[in-house]
C-alpha cells in the first residue's frame, strides 16, 4: 500500500462526513465506518485503498473501474449512487454554474471541430456491436433498448416494451397509408411493431452492423421484407420524403454540436403536414452545458462520444433549424428506472450464458454498475426521458393527440 494510498482514504473518510441523503457503511481495513443517517442504507466494502485514490483522482470513472475490479463492493450500488448524488448535490451546483459560463466563452470554438461522421459510426460500433447474443441474454424479446413504459406495475418488460411502441405509433397516428422513417434501427422492434400492427411501410437506417444483420434477418423472418426496408448508413444519407418520421433514443449518439444537423434532417426528410416523434434521455438543464463538454464514466467507458441533450437544448435546436412545431411532449423517465432494474436482474440471472460468449467477471460488474449508475439518475430526476412529437408546417391535428 503506498503513502498516496493511504493519504487518499484519509480524505476520502473526511469527505464521507458530509454524507446527506442516506446512510454509507464503509468496512475496510480500518474496521467499520457509518456515515450519514436515513434511507437509503447502503453498505460498501473497500478491499484496497487504491479505490479512494482512483474515486478522489477520477470520480465516477475511478469508482466504476475499482467496482470492476473488484477494489470496492456494494451491497445495493443504485442506492450507492443515489447516496452519493444527493451528497454532492451542492457541488454539482457550483458546476453546473462554472459548466455555463465555460460553454459561454468556450464553445464557439468547440463548435470549429465537431465529430466526424467516422466518429460516429466508429463509437455506435463500440457499443452496439459487442454483440447480439449478449444484448439479447437481458432485454426481452422484441430486443429494445430503451424506455419501456409499464402502464400496469406487473407487466412484463416484453408488454412495456410493446406499450411504448404503440404510444409512439399512436402519436404519430400512423396507417396504412403511412410512409414512416426510422432513424436509428435498434434491432428491428419498432420498425416490425409497426408494419405489423399499423400495416404502414417503414424505411429504417443503422450504423451498427450488428444491428443491420440481425434487424434484417428478424424483417425477413417475420415476411414482412415488402413493408420494412432496412439501410446500413448514416442518417444524414437519407433520401425521399415521408409521411412521418421516428427516431429512439438515438440522439443521444448526435453530439451537441451537431443537433441543428440533426434536426434539419428530419425536416428535410418530412412532407408538409408530417409527424416526427423523438424520443430522448435529457438531462437536467441546468447540467447541460457542463455535461456536453465533459466525460464521465458513461461517456468515457460504455457510450463513448455519447451526449445527453436536455429538453431546452432540443427545443432550441429545432426552433434554429426547422421549421418544425414542437405540439407534444411527454415525461416516461421514471419508466426507465423500472426498465434497468429489469434489465439488471437479466444480466444477473444470465450470467453464466455471459461469460460463455467470452465476456470476463470485469465486463459483467462494469455493466451491472453501468445499470444501476443510470437507474439512480433516472431516480434522483438527474437524468430523464421523453417523448416529443413535432410537427412540420401544415399539420392538421386530430382533436386527441395525447395517448393516456
Amino acid at each position: 500500500m503506498t503513502a498516496t494510498h493511504r493519504a487518499s482514504a484519509r480524505a476520502a473518510r473526511l469527505l464521507a462526513r458530509h454524507v446527506r441523503g442516506g446512510t454509507l457503511v464503509v468496512d475496510d481495513r480500518l474496521g467499520t465506518h457509518t456515515f450519514g443517517a436515513g434511507s437509503p442504507e447502503v453498505r460498501v466494502r473497500v478491499a484496497d485503498d487504491a479505490a479512494y485514490a482512483a474515486l478522489l483522482r477520477h470520480g465516477s470513472v475511478g469508482l466504476a473501474e475499482s467496482y470492476a475490479d473488484g477494489q470496492l463492493t456494494c451491497d445495493d450500488p443504485c442506492g450507492l449512487i443515489r447516496v452519493l448524488a444527493r451528497s454532492t448535490a451542492p457541488l454539482t451546483a457550483l458546476s453546473d454554474r462554472i459548466g455555463h459560463l465555460g460553454a459561454v466563452l468556450g464553445d464557439p470554438f468547440r463548435r470549429l471541430a465537431p465529430p466526424s461522421a467516422a466518429d460516429d459510426r466508429r463509437n455506435v460500433r463500440a457499443h452496439y456491436d459487442l454483440s447480439n447474443e449478449f444484448f439479447a441474454l437481458f432485454l426481452d424479446e422484441t430486443m429494445t433498448y430503451s424506455c419501456a413504459v409499464f402502464e400496469q406495475p406487473e407487466a412484463t418488460l416484453a408488454d412495456a416494451q410493446r406499450a411504448k411502441l404503440d404510444r409512439l405509433c399512436t402519436k404519430l397516428d400512423l396507417g396504412p397509408d403511412d410512409h414512416l422513417v426510422e432513424i436509428g434501427t435498434g434491432w428491428g422492434g419498432l420498425a416490425l411493431h409497426a408494419a405489423s400492427r399499423y400495416g404502414c411501410r417503414v424505411t429504417t437506417t443503422t450504423i451498427s452492423a450488428a444491428q443491420f444483420d440481425l434487424a434484417r434477418r428478424r424483417v425477413e423472418a417475420a415476411g414482412l421484407s415488402d413493408r420494412v426496408t432496412v439501410l446500413d448508413g448514416d442518417y444524414r444519407e437519407l433520401t425521399g420524403t415521408f409521411d412521418k418520421l421516428v427516431s429512439v433514443e438515438m440522439v443521444e449518439a448526435v453530439d451537441w454540436r451537431r443537433h441543428d444537423t440533426f434536426f434539419a434532417t428530419c425536416a428535410r426528410l418530412l412532407r408538409p403536414g408530417g409527424l416526427a416523434a423523438i424520443q430522448a434521455i435529457t438531462i437536467d438543464d441546468r447540467s447541460f452545458d457542463r455535461a456536453k463538454n465533459h466525460s464521465d464514466f458513461i461517456t468515457e467507458v460504455i457510450f463513448p462520444g455519447g451526449c445527453i441533450p436536455s429538453v431546452a437544448s432540443l427545443v432550441r435546436s429545432i426552433s434554429r433549424s426547422t421549421p418544425m412545431t414542437v405540439v407534444d411532449v411527454e415525461d416516461i423517465g421514471r419508466h426507465y428506472a423500472e426498465t434497468l432494474s429489469r434489465w439488471r436482474d437479466n444480466l444477473r440471472a444470465n450470467r453464466p450464458a455471459v461469460r460463455a460468449l467470452g465476456f470476463d467477471e470485469r465486463f459483467q460488474r462494469r455493466w451491472e454498475l453501468y445499470f444501476a449508475y443510470c437507474e439512480a439518475a433516472f431516480l434522483e430526476r438527474h437524468i430523464s426521458d421523453v417523448q416529443l412529437v413535432l410537427a412540420m408546417p401544415g399539420w392538421d391535428p386530430p382533436l386527441l393527440t395525447r395517448v393516456r
